[in-house]
C-alpha cells in the first residue's frame, strides 16, 4: 500500500480498515516559489478555483448593475423553486445523525481504538462554536426573535396573487401576544438548533473518519472513495472540492459582510463613526489583516486562542444581560421556548404545501443554504480538532450542545428585547435597522456603553476567528490535502475573502447579492452532502465489521 497519510495528520491509530489505494499526497501538486513566497498548490482545483474568484471580482466591480440583476435572479428562483429541496435534505441530515447516535456505529473511534483527543474539551468546543455560529448569533440574537415575533402578532395577509403577503412563520399568532412569542422563539430556534448543527456535523465527522481512520487526504473529496473509488482523484473528485471553495468562499463572504454592517453601526452607536461604504471597507480590510496575523501564527497560536478569547467574552455578556434582564421571565422564557420548538418542529421541518411561502423561502432556505455553504469550512475544521472522540461523543457534542446554547443565546437576547416591548414598551430595538438592534437592545440596560464595546469587539474576534479558519480550510482543500502547505497560499484565501465580501457588499447590491451566493453555491453542494452520509454509512460499517 502506498503512503497516502497526510503532513500534519497523525496516521490510523489501532484503525480497523486504512483503505488502500496508489495516490500520493501531493502527486497532483506544482510546488515552486514567487520571489521569497513558496507554493505548493494542487492542480486544477487551485487554478480552477482561483482563476474563478479573480473573474469573479473583476465582472461584479466592471458591470455591477447586471451582476446585481443577475444575484437577485438567482436568490429569487433557487429559494422559490427548490425550497422543498433543501428543507427535506435538512431533516435527512438530522435524522441520520440522531441515528448515529443510538445506534453501534457510535461506539467508532476516530482515528483509531487507541487514539486520544487532541484538545481537552474547552478547547475544542470553544473553536467549533466560534468557528460554527459566532457572527450569525451576533447578527441575528436579537433581531431574528423580534421578527418572528412581530409578524407572528400581526398575522397573516394575503396578497392579490392568493399568496401569503406577509412575513409571519405558520399560521401565525394574530393578537396572541403569549402565543406570539413562543411560536416567534420556536421559529428562531428552528433556524439555530439541530439542523444546521447536523449539516456541519456530518462533513466533519466524513473528513475526520476518512482521513483519520482510512489514511486518506483530508479533502472534501475522500469521502466519496467508497463510492468513486480511485476515479475520486480525477475530475470527479476535482469538482468536488472546487465546489467545496466556492461554497465555502461565498458562506463566509456572507458572514464577513454582516460582520462588517455590524460593527460599522456599533462603531457609529458608540463613537459616530459614519456608517457607509468607506466604513464598511476600513473595517473588512483592517479585520482581515488582523485575521492574516492569525494566519501566520497558526491553529494553536491563532485560532484557538482567539476563540477561547470570544467564548470568555460571549458568555460574559450573555450573563450580564441575563442578570441585569427580566432574569426570572428569560428563564421562564427558555423553558417555554424548548417546549414550543419541539411542538412547532414538525410544521417548521414540513417541506410541502407550506402557506407561508416568505417565511419557508425567504428564511428557512436562505438559512439552510448559508449553513451548508459553509459546511465544508466548518466540517473540515472541525474534523481537524476531533481526532480520538467517539462517533457518538462527536455527534452529540457537535449536534446536542451547541443547539442548546444557541437556544439559551436567542433566549436570552431575543427575550429581553421582546421584553423591553411588550412590558416596557421601549421599542428603540424592534424599530432599528437589522445591524443596530443588539445595540439598540443593550442601550436600554445599565453599563451600555461597555456591553456595546464588548459586543463590538465579539463581532471583529467572531470575523478573525471565521476568516483565519475559512482560509486555512480553502487553502487544504486546494493543496491536495496537504495541512503544512506554505503559509503564504493561506495568506492568499485570506485576502481574497474580504475582497469578495467587500465587492458584493459594496459594488452590487449590498447583502441581498451575499445572500444570493450563498444560496446559488449551497444548492449543489446540498447534493454532495446527501451522497456523504451514504459515504459514512459504508465506511462506519466496515470499521465495525472489521473490529
Amino acid at each position: 500500500m502506498t503512503d497516502v497519510s497526510t503532513p500534519g495528520i497523525p496516521s490510523p491509530d489501532g484503525a480497523a480498515d486504512v483503505i488502500e489505494t496508489d495516490y500520493t499526497i501531493g502527486q497532483d501538486n506544482h510546488e515552486g516559489a514567487v520571489g521569497p513566497f513558496g507554493f505548493d498548490i494542487h492542480n486544477p482545483v487551485f487554478a480552477i478555483s482561483g482563476l474563478s474568484i479573480v473573474a469573479f471580482v473583476f465582472y461584479t466591480l466592471a458591470l455591477p448593475d447586471q451582476a446585481g440583476g443577475v444575484f437577485s435572479w438567482l436568490f429569487s428562483s433557487v429559494t422559490k423553486g427548490f425550497d422543498w429541496f433543501f428543507l427535506t435534505s435538512a431533516n435527512i441530515f438530522v435524522l441520520f445523525c440522531l441515528m448515529l447516535i443510538v445506534t453501534p456505529l457510535g461506539k467508532v473511534r476516530l482515528g483509531g481504538a487507541e487514539a486520544t483527543p487532541d484538545y481537552n474539551y474547552l478547547g475544542w468546543f470553544s473553536m467549533l462554536f466560534a468557528a460554527g455560529m459566532g457572527i450569525g448569533l451576533m447578527f441575528y440574537g436579537v433581531s431574528e426573535p423580534l421578527s418572528h415575533f412581530s409578524t407572528s402578532l400581526g398575522g397573516t395577509a394575503v396578497g392579490e396573487d392568493g399568496l401569503r403577503s406577509d412575513w409571519a412563520p405558520l399560521g401565525a399568532a394574530a393578537g396572541d401576544q403569549a402565543e406570539a412569542i413562543r411560536l416567534g422563539m420556536a421559529a428562531t430556534i428552528f433556524h439555530w438548533g439541530l439542523h444546521p448543527w447536523a449539516i456541519y456535523a456530518v462533513v466533519g465527522l466524513a473528513l475526520a473518519l476518512f482521513s483519520y481512520n482510512k489514511g486518506l487526504p483530508l479533502t472534501i473529496r475522500s469521502a466519496f472513495y467508497p463510492i468513486l473509488g480511485e476515479r475520486v482523484w480525477g475530475w470527479p473528485g476535482h469538482v468536488i472540492d472546487t465546489l467545496a471553495v466556492f461554497a465555502t468562499l461565498f458562506g463566509l463572504a456572507t458572514s464577513l459582510g454582516f460582520g462588517a454592517t455590524q460593527a460599522n453601526a456599533g462603531l457609529n452607536e458608540l463613537f459616530g463613526l459614519p456608517i457607509g461604504p468607506t466604513g464598511q471597507v476600513l473595517l473588512i480590510s483592517g479585520i482581515t489583516a488582523v485575521a492574516t496575523i492569525s494566519v501566520l501564527r497558526g491553529l494553536d497560536g491563532g485560532v484557538k486562542i482567539l476563540s477561547e478569547l470570544n467564548m470568555g467574552l460571549a458568555f460574559l455578556l450573555l450573563a450580564f444581560v441575563l442578570i441585569v434582564g427580566p432574569t426570572v421571565a428569560i428563564l421562564s422564557g427558555f423553558a417555554s421556548s424548548l417546549v414550543a420548538y419541539i411542538e412547532y418542529l414538525p410544521a417548521l421541518s414540513n417541506p410541502i404545501a407550506r402557506e407561508d411561502v416568505n417565511f419557508s423561502q425567504g428564511w428557512t432556505s436562505f438559512y439552510w443554504a448559508w449553513w451548508i455553504s459553509w459546511s465544508p469550512f466548518v466540517g473540515m475544521f472541525i474534523a481537524r480538532v476531533s481526532r480520538g472522540r467517539t462517533v457518538r461523543e462527536f455527534v452529540i457534542c457537535v449536534l446536542l450542545i451547541p443547539s442548546l446554547v444557541c437556544v439559551l443565546w436567542m433566549s436570552v437576547f431575543g427575550g429581553v428585547a421582546i421584553q423591553q416591548v411588550v412590558q416596557d414598551g421601549y421599542t428603540a430595538a424592534q424599530q432599528a435597522e437589522l445591524p443596530r438592534q443588539l445595540f439598540a437592545m443593550l442601550k436600554a440596560l445599565p453599563l451600555a456603553g461597555i456591553t456595546s464595546l464588548i459586543g463590538i469587539v465579539l463581532v471583529i474576534v467572531f470575523f478573525v476567528t471565521s476568516s483565519d479558519s475559512g482560509s486555512l480550510v480553502i487553502d487544504t482543500i486546494t493543496a491536495g490535502g496537504k495541512v503544512d502547505a506554505p503559509v503564504p497560499q493561506r495568506v492568499f484565501w485570506c485576502i481574497f475573502e474580504g475582497a469578495v465580501a467587500i465587492v458584493l457588499l459594496l459594488s452590487a447590491g449590498g447583502l441581498k447579492s451575499l445572500q444570493s451566493m450563498v444560496i446559488s453555491t449551497g444548492l449543489p453542494f446540498t447534493v454532495v452532502l446527501l451522497i456523504m452520509c451514504f459515504a459514512i454509512y459504508k465506511g462506519l460499517r466496515s470499521e465495525r465489521a472489521n473490529t
